[in-house]
């Protein structure tokens, strides 16, 4: 028996259609010039995706050909985003902080056939777009595009003068909702980057999911600052459920310093905000060296790495902030799970809860596999390798076979943790990064958050380091505070009682500065190709 529902497609073009219209008005997309703001109604980004869509049919985009952006997050930025999926072709977020010979095999290997670059980043992208083969068509968001030097074949077009004149309104058609809207790729810090495509129907599920109360809880009249990246995963789905529910999106463009991103909250009020823990972490400094009213925001979701609870607390105490705990993936669009206490949760009994990395949501299965490939329960105590599944979750890459990272249907994650009874997950570590000493784990994200707990402290890495009795042991590496000091031993001490006698660290060495990925998390490759090559100074306690 078949239901007797409509079945239409679910689409970006929705998504821009509602934002557009029926909160066209009341909300507005702000756009950071580093001393104010420029302003947009979603109704003006509306008609601009309309004139930007004529604009790349003009360009030759006629199907489903892959658009580029090398952009920081701003108007033009979200701009592309709705057009070029709602239009039938693929946007493809070019992750502007990848390795130059990355950006180029990216580029190459989704094939994109157009890109559209901020006019700020044009040192960088001339020095790429030699070796982009198939790119045809730049178009330059912002200053003079003949300051961009194209190779031959390669035509380079200004922004506004390539949306001037042509029609604000579009006929935007309907589209299969499992076709490609959009891909992005993973930070490769160990291989080539690989493609993710996301469909117009994982999108729009997604995005629902990002405005439900066990999800981001994006609401109307919300004003989120979206901080985290739009080239990466998809700024976390915040631009489009944005204009799904019709809440404000606050965009701080290239101004990610502490100081204006801290001014711009000040000044535009956000209710809530997204971003990774360094992100977070330099924005506390900010506010203890330069106090400012954010009273305005509520929520700020941290996910990308995980989030030392000692800088949850301080949000919490100092400023009434509650820190939403989140893990995802580029592979899970990327939405995973969210740390939001039960309510039968209060006081001190919700921190176990908001520690964690979350609940896996309805639309994300998982579980948990042992290191014989057998199914784990979830008891609190079993730990192995998380695997996930779902509609917003990817099955393959785009045109490259891995095997080792789907396993019969289910996306392996490469976390290692437990899950409660109650559907909570608790990640120890990446699986890479766990350290087996004496036969016995170590989790070096624990040790980092303990470290990090310490008053002189800015940042901690761990890794495991080879050791002649143990086989491996914990090496910290410390950044502290400006104008603070702290000892090994010191730090050592502070970790007694903490964790397990046998798990502290005797390796330790003081760094200026933690190496970190595109996306910015710790970069624990690099850290181990510095000791490897004897670049850190190790101080050896006994």
């Amino acid at each position: 028996m078949l239901s007797t529902m409509n079945d239409g497609p679910l689409s970006i073009a929705r998504l821009l259609r509602q934002g557009s219209g029926p909160h066209g008005a009341s909300a507005e997309v702000v756009t950071w010039t580093g001393d104010g703001a420029r302003r947009s109604t979603y109704a003006e980004v509306g008609r601009d995706a309309a004139r930007l869509a004529h604009a790349l049919r003009g360009l030759g985009v006629t199907g489903d050909q892959r658009v580029g952006t090398f952009m920081w997050n701003n108007a033009e930025h979200l701009t592309a985003y709705l057009a070029v999926p709602s239009m039938g072709a693929v946007l493809h977020t070019l992750n502007i902080r990848l390795f130059p010979e990355q950006v180029s095999y990216v580029a190459n290997h989704a094939e994109d056939h157009v890109v559209l670059v901020d006019h700020t980043l044009l040192p960088l992208f001339g020095k790429l777009l030699p070796e982009m083969k198939t790119v045809r068509h730049v178009v330059v968001v912002g200053g003079d595009p003949a300051a961009l030097d194209a190779p031959s074949g390669v035509e380079v077009h200004g922004y506004a003068d390539l949306l001037a004149g042509q029609p604000d309104e579009f006929d935007w058609p309907e589209l299969d909702e499992r076709s490609a809207a959009a891909m992005c790729y993973t930070s490769g810090t160990t291989a080539n980057p690989k493609g993710v495509v996301y469909s117009h129907r994982s999108i729009y599920l997604h995005s629902m999911q990002v405005c439900m109360t066990d999800g981001m809880g994006l609401r109307q009249g919300d004003r989120g600052l979206a901080v985290v990246p739009m080239f990466h995963a998809m700024s976390w789905g915040l631009p489009y459920a944005a204009f799904m529910i019709g809440a404000s999106m606050l965009m701080p463009d290239r101004f990610l310093q502490p100081e204006p991103l801290v001014t711009m909250m000040a000044a535009e009020r956000p209710t809530m905000a997204a971003a990774v823990p360094t992100i977070w972490q330099g924005v506390l400094a900010e506010l203890d060296a330069n106090p400012r009213d954010i009273s305005s925001m509520h929520e700020v979701v941290i996910g990308g790495s995980a989030c030392p609870p000692a800088m949850m607390r301080t949000f919490q105490e100092r400023y009434g902030i509650t820190v939403v705990h989140a893990w995802g993936m580029t592979e899970t669009s990327p939405l995973g799970s969210l740390a939001r206490p039960p309510a039968s949760a209060t006081g001190e009994d919700v921190w176990p809860y908001r520690e964690s990395q979350g609940r896996l949501p309805a639309s994300v299965e998982g579980r948990l596999v042992g290191d014989d490939g057998g199914i784990l329960p979830w008891d609190g105590r079993s730990v192995g390798e998380l695997e996930v599944r779902g509609p917003w979750v990817a099955k393959a890459y785009c045109g490259d076979d891995d095997p080792e990272k789907f396993h019969d249907g289910w996306l392996r994650t490469g976390d290692v943790g437990y899950l409660t009874p109650e559907g909570f997950l608790h990640l120890t570590d990446r699986a890479k990064d766990v350290i087996k000493s004496g036969g016995e784990w170590i989790s070096s994200v624990e040790l980092e958050n303990q470290v990090m707990a310490h008053p002189a402290v800015a940042e901690a890495m761990v890794i495991g380091v080879p050791d002649e009795k143990w086989s491996e042991r914990p090496l910290v590496a410390v950044v502290l505070r400006e104008g603070q000091s702290a000892d090994a031993a010191e730090l050592r001490e502070f970790l007694t009682g903490s964790v397990a006698g046998w798990q502290l660290p005797e390796y330790w060495t003081f760094i200026t500065e933690a190496p970190k990925t595109s996306v910015g998390k710790f970069d624990k490759k690099r850290l181990r190709q510095h000791h490897a090559e004897g670049a850190l100074d190790v101080i050896h306690l006994t």
